[in-house]
């Protein structure tokens, strides 16, 4: 199908692969084939062919395409990570230590929550991790208990929504707690 004239401009005529290449740059989301076919009035058949064109044209590029459960996107290539998250202030979330994330995880379950609570659930000082969550703007200081010592209330902030792909704290996975030893024997006997 590569090179198949589909739809027309005013001044020229476009490949499929062409017109699926423009909806998938200007489109915020994966696309479903089915959608593109209907836009391009063409069927499922020779969008993916155009699309398994245009994977081979954008082969060794800066950006390639996603074809994943019937649904497409044009992304970057992962070799271009490291340059574009630093155009895009992200390279102080690379990566997040096994700490960090099982803090995050308590305060985005717990908020408002105190140092202390989360030391308490974690079971080690969690200070350090605290300060990076806070330098990386995941967390953010919410005010103050009125518990002794009036303890610093920390929350998740709208980066961190947005770092983990979410619109709001209801998208979180529900949370499934383990029971304890103790009940789990108190229902054996």
């Amino acid at each position: 199908m590569s090179g198949t004239s589909i739809l027309t401009s005013s001044d020229n005529t476009l490949p499929l692969e062409s017109l699926v290449e423009s909806l998938l740059f200007v489109a915020d989301e994966s696309v479903p084939v089915a959608r593109l076919a209907a836009v391009l009035n063409t069927d499922t058949r020779q969008v993916e062919e155009a699309i398994s064109t245009l994977h081979k044209n954008l082969h060794g590029r800066g950006i390639q395409v996603q074809l994943f459960k019937g649904r497409v996107q044009m992304t970057t290539a992962p070799q271009a990570a490291v340059a574009v998250e630093r155009l895009l202030g992200l390279e102080s979330f690379q990566r997040l230590t096994p700490a960090a994330l099982e803090a995050l995880s308590i305060v985005a379950y717990q908020q408002p929550i105190t140092r202390p609570q989360i030391d308490a659930i974690r079971g080690v000082n969690s200070d350090s991790v605290i300060k990076g969550l806070l330098s990386k703007g995941l967390l953010e200081e919410l005010g103050r208990s009125d518990g002794v010592g009036h303890p610093i209330l920390y929350g998740t902030t709208p980066e961190f929504l947005q770092h983990f792909g979410l619109s709001s704290l209801k998208e979180l996975p529900p949370l499934i707690m383990e029971q304890s030893n103790l009940s789990k024997e108190t229902n054996a006997t």
